[in-house]
């Protein structure tokens, strides 16, 4: 297994003029200037006594600026301790402390936030060792800890053009590693069922494994453009919308602030991306506002019933969605976060829309299984990402759902300072227990069912796992998304409602309300007795959700 900084320093020197990473509707930066960029948080890093192993915070939102300053704290032998740019920026802070931390890249967004705290600056400025704030925009200071510091920094642009009179060339680039158990990462996770983040201690090891996976199974070549939505601070993001394409000479647009429907087009369309890794909610969005409208139409059922015809329907359908995701996908849509809809993949498949569902978590950096769209199993999340091990906790995997576990180069060292979490979540012969429930077929093919602490047992004994029951409730008339809750021995059902599609259909907030708790009783008939819904709960807002877009289901009860 090879290093993943000697793919990405062979990339940088051989793709030099190449673009590299774009702001979508802004800068553009080749291979050749990320590496300019990373000499200079080089001179900055050294002028404030950043050592080897020292943790550097990254909060900020997504950029190409963002890409160079994690290039340049890996790169430079420190950790990179990315947040998430909707964390609160006091938890900011004391993570930074707990983190240890010696030093923060920001945006204006987050150093506003900061600014506006309480107190927040001197804070980290009181944190030990901690040096400045610097803006990833121009790396540039915001504030520092000392005068001494501040003297430093300002030096920064001087010091560059002594070191390199004629410019940075691809000869002066090295940032090929060997040591593949330095910590590279501390991945603080924001979580479904717990408020409190744990920090994910991810080895170079854990990269690398990943990297290599990718590069081995995924298709890439020198040009190939990547539309980048995902949080970079997440691992899912980070590491393949972000690494993997710049160890291939790809170029990687990134969507500035949040994905909202019509820049999310927007940049599809300019981009023309080769792949696109995205999270079911956006899928489910797009089919339940564009394709199903038109597929339960009556007149629609009954063309679709008719052999030949069907085809000729979903081929057009297949046509105008792949245009809608830019017309250049070729490996397709990478799903991964969460499990996809039933009924979206149903129509996927029957279209032959190119896609498949990967799983992980951030714990194993992140990937644990994933098919390509041509050998991936319907309702699966694809098979072992080799060499990684995974086992079902269970009899008969192949039948009894067990927890999902693993074990190899890409599991994290464990959560830093955190011992008692770090043992909880291994089992005694050393496998990462996922918190996940599912079983394997005999081809190799993860189905996942739910999470252990999502289920509900019931008043008879049995188990159920929500997840499946939202499933179904989310196909429903007028149902945006849905919670099952348990109370009192019965299943409540959550529920945040499409007014606005009922409204186009001529119905009242009470009358879209009775259709829903109609369908839901409907939906009991063919539920088992132990998982029927007693109640349905309407709810205007919609749930809080983690940067994968799964609910903190903690939240509500």
């Amino acid at each position: 297994m090879q290093h993943y900084l000697t793919y990405i320093n062979d990339s940088i020197k051989k793709h030099w003029s190449l673009p590299a990473f774009s702001n979508f509707g802004g800068e553009t930066y080749t291979y050749g200037q990320v590496a300019e960029g990373v000499e200079k948080y080089h001179i900055l890093f050294d002028a404030c006594g950043i050592k080897k192993g020292d943790k550097i915070a990254l909060y900020a939102r997504n950029s190409a600026e963002w890409g160079i300053a994690y290039l340049a704290v890996v790169a430079y032998d420190a950790v990179i301790v990315p947040f998430l740019p909707d964390f609160l920026a006091s938890a900011v802070v004391d993570l930074s402390r707990f983190s240890e931390c010696r030093m923060m890249i920001c945006d204006n967004v987050a150093f506003d936030a900061l600014k506006n705290g309480n107190n927040l600056i001197e804070q980290l400025n009181g944190i030990e060792g901690f040096s400045c704030c610097v803006n990833v925009k121009n790396i540039s200071i915001y504030s520092a800890a000392t005068k001494d510091i501040e003297t430093a920094v300002a030096d920064v642009d001087k010091k560059f053009a002594d070191k390199f009179p004629n410019g940075v060339r691809p000869e002066l680039i090295d940032y090929s590693k060997t040591d593949m158990e330095s910590i590279a990462v501390i991945s603080f996770t924001s979580g479904t069922t717990s408020a409190t983040s744990k920090g994910v201690v991810l080895p170079s090891r854990s990269l690398s494994a990943n990297l290599e996976f990718a590069r081995r199974e995924i298709p890439m070549q020198e040009g190939n453009t990547i539309f980048s939505v995902l949080p970079m601070a997440h691992m899912f993001g980070q590491t393949f919308d972000y690494l993997f394409p710049l160890s291939g000479g790809c170029h990687v647009t990134i969507l500035n602030g949040k994905p909202v429907p019509a820049r999310l087009l927007a940049g599809l369309a300019a981009v023309k991306p080769y792949m696109f890794l995205t999270v079911p909610l956006v899928v489910e969005k797009i089919f339940k506002s564009k394709v199903f409208p038109i597929l339960r139409k009556p007149h629609m059922r009954v063309l679709l019933a008719i052999p030949g015809i069907n085809k000729i329907i979903l081929k057009a359908i297949r046509k105008k969605l792949l245009e809608a995701f830019g017309g250049g996908l070729t490996v397709g849509l990478i799903i991964g976060g969460a499990a996809l809809n039933k009924e979206v993949e149903d129509v996927m498949k029957k279209m032959g829309f190119p896609y498949c569902v990967g799983y992980g978590m951030t714990e194993c950096g992140p990937l644990i299984s994933y098919s390509d769209r041509s050998t991936f199993a319907k309702y699966s999340c694809g098979r072992r990402a080799e060499p990684l091990e995974v086992r079902i906790d269970s009899k008969d995997p192949h039948r009894i759902l067990g927890e999902i576990q693993c074990k190899g180069d890409a599991v994290m060292v464990g959560y830093y300072r955190n011992e008692e979490a770090t043992n909880a979540t291994f089992t005694k012969d050393g496998w990462l227990k996922t918190g996940d429930m599912g079983i394997i077929d005999r081809k190799g093919n993860i189905f996942i069912k739910g999470r252990c602490k999502n289920m509900i047992l019931s008043a008879s004994g049995q188990n159920i796992y929500p997840e499946e029951i939202e499933d179904q409730i989310n196909n429903l008339p007028y149902i945006t998304e849905s919670l099952v809750v348990g109370r009192k021995n019965a299943l409540v059902a959550l529920i945040v409602a499409d007014y606005d599609a009922a409204k186009k259909d001529g119905h009242s907030v009470e009358q879209a309300n009775e259709i829903i708790t109609q369908s839901v009783k409907e939906l009991n008939k063919v539920l088992p007795a132990y998982s029927q819904i007693s109640s349905c709960e309407m709810r205007n807002e919609p749930f809080e959700k983690t940067p994968k877009q799964s609910i903190r289901r903690f939240m509500y009860s």
